[in-house]
């Protein structure tokens, strides 16, 4: 979770008309597409849901529509036919002190507790999978379907040893590095600029650590040296899990298409996200930003808010944008980046990752419910049922069934 996010969050939920965007759909279209969905493995391999599940108040089983923190609970993924995906285990990224490595080394173990007694409390609901294969037999049984990642390796760091213990716990997934560099990698978006100039050597042997265990490597935050480094380091395709096209929107966090043309080449997969500040500029005005720093400031901690809190902040936060509005990102800004992707390396290498309830979400998509407009627009652009099922998972669960290949070969499969 981005705790920096919420502003623009509770901005698309409270303050613009869903009428924004300029895409629309006939009931027919949504129809079919919902159809479709449901007969596909419709995943997203990005949910920050888990943040919010110690959070007082909140209750997966139930609705929290136009929550100013939420965006995915179990009414809504079966509203959107969404069938699971890669649930984060995100920790933001300390001030690499001894004692911000052992705060971050027991926020990951702690939310790993979380999404695993999630899981244990509605076994009829949700059903964890370690492979791919796994995906598809969750999803007949009639539940959602939980694969476990890792956002920022920062939990790593104090011990790295612990990537076995996370393993045989069921993380499929891990990403190096958020905001800010650490011990593993550069990010993209750290202001004082690279420290290693891709991956570290802790970093090298992380990286053929989780090749060893089947765990996939998750580019998205990363910088492009680290991009580079994973091109030869990686012994199997990596993905980026939620990230967009540079050539639409240039921003460090989006991949230029030399990159893209690369990852396709080695067999990888963008999961294209609607994190809105990675989609089109959007532009505040410095008493907009006080505004907001003064709010935050008021309500405290994002991770400590109830329901309720969050709720009164959403309230504040919509008054506040009637006197600073603010444009936001819509569903075309995101269909630009996806249509561009598309176009360059083909349905084959292209995927979904929104970035629910980590910031994602436009005008016009504001919630897990939604997502049979993206299907309805890929049935208008004339994709087929199969293409459009890589889309929507069949291209990651390939990439994993390599990782899961590799690592049987190299005797590091879980159990």
């Amino acid at each position: 979770m981005k705790r920096r996010t919420l502003p623009l969050l509770v901005s698309l939920l409270l303050a613009w008309p869903l009428s924004a965007a300029a895409v629309d759909f006939s009931a027919e279209e949504l129809a079919r597409a919902k159809a479709l969905q449901q007969r596909l493995l419709t995943l997203d391999t990005h949910l920050d849901t888990p943040a919010n599940l110690p959070r007082e108040g909140f209750d997966i089983l139930q609705r929290h529509s136009g929550s100013a923190v939420s965006e995915v609970d179990y009414p809504r993924m079966v509203e959107g036919a969404l069938d699971g995906g890669f649930w984060a285990i995100y920790t933001g990224q300390g001030d690499r002190s001894e004692a911000a490595h052992l705060r971050d080394r027991d926020a990951g173990l702690e939310r790993l507790l979380d999404i695993r007694a999630m899981i244990a409390a509605h076994p009829d609901r949700f059903g964890l999978a370690l492979t791919a294969d796994d995906a598809r037999r969750v999803k007949d049984s009639g539940r959602r379907v939980v694969f476990i990642s890792m956002e920022n390796a920062s939990p790593l760091v104090a011990d790295p040893s612990l990537l076995s213990f996370y393993q045989r716990a069921g993380l499929r997934m891990l990403s190096l590095a958020h905001f800010k560099n650490n011990e593993f990698a550069d990010s993209a978006t750290d202001p004082k600029g690279p420290e290693w100039k891709g991956l570290s050597p802790a970093g090298r042997r992380l990286v053929e650590d989780a090749n060893t265990r089947g765990i996939l490597i998750d580019e998205s935050h990363a910088s492009d040296a680290v991009f580079d480094d994973l091109l030869v380091a990686s012994k199997v395709p990596f993905i980026l899990s939620h990230s967009g096209a540079r050539a639409v929107f240039d921003h460090p966090r989006n991949l230029d298409d030399a990159r893209l043309r690369k990852l396709a080449a080695k067999g990888g997969v963008i999961q294209v996200n609607a994190y809105g500040g990675y989609l089109t500029e959007i532009q505040k005005s410095p008493e907009r930003q006080a505004a907001e720093q003064a709010l935050e400031a008021r309500f405290g901690e994002y991770d400590a808010m109830s329901m309720a809190q969050a709720q009164a902040y959403g309230d504040a936060l919509k008054a506040l944008d009637a006197r600073y509005p603010v444009k936001q990102a819509t569903l075309d800004d995101f269909f630009a980046h996806l249509r561009h992707i598309l176009d360059l390396v083909g349905p084959e290498h292209t995927g979904i990752g929104m970035d629910w309830d980590g910031g994602g979400g436009v005008q016009g998509m504001e919630d897990v419910s939604q997502l049979p407009k993206i299907t309805a627009w890929l049935l208008r652009r004339g994709y087929s049922e199969k293409q459009i099922a890589d889309i929507w998972g069949g291209n990651v669960m390939r990439v994993l069934r390599q990782a899961e290949d590799y690592a049987k070969k190299r005797g590091g499969a879980a159990p």
